[in-house]
């Protein structure tokens, strides 16, 4: 996750939405710490899942790292006045982004995080998809660094 984190905060930067997903314990904020750190931040990241989220200053820009997890309604996201940090002037990070479904923003990248089939329990598979040119842009750059595995 760290040298992912790494290839995509190279990408990155304001009003840029990436949504991950993945069950508990995937790697989901493990890849957001990789990145802000990669970013630039170098004090501690914590979880949002009691938060919703956290509020990182990078370079100049705010990043801003949510965790839907508790939400038991997509509407709890309007609801909790969170429709302001989706600007152009920030980065927005999402854990669980299907717990406010049909209310979010459209993505630049989904991230999909799954547990590997392999034997190695540290193993994970990757998906990425950008969902907007931004986002296709960030894709392809990304593909340099971690080229598509065989299907």
């Amino acid at each position: 996750m760290r040298s992912l984190g790494a290839a995509l905060a190279r990408q990155l930067g304001p009003g840029m939405r990436v949504y991950l997903s993945g069950p508990l314990g995937s790697g989901k904020t493990a890849l957001v710490r990789a990145t802000l750190a990669a970013l630039g931040h170098t004090g501690r990241v914590k979880s949002p899942t009691y938060t919703l989220v956290e509020i990182y200053v990078i370079s100049g820009y705010i990043a801003y790292h949510f965790d839907f997890y508790r939400f038991n309604d997509p509407a709890e996201w309007r609801e909790a006045g969170l429709d302001e940090h989706f600007n152009e002037s920030s980065l927005c990070l999402v854990e669980w982004p299907e717990k406010a479904s049909g209310v979010l923003p459209v993505p630049d990248l989904m991230v999909r995080i799954e547990f590997s089939a392999s034997e190695d329990p540290q193993a994970r598979t990757v998906v990425i998809e950008g969902l907007s040119e931004r986002g296709t842009s960030c894709l392809d750059a990304l593909r340099l660094n971690f080229p598509t595995a065989p299907a």
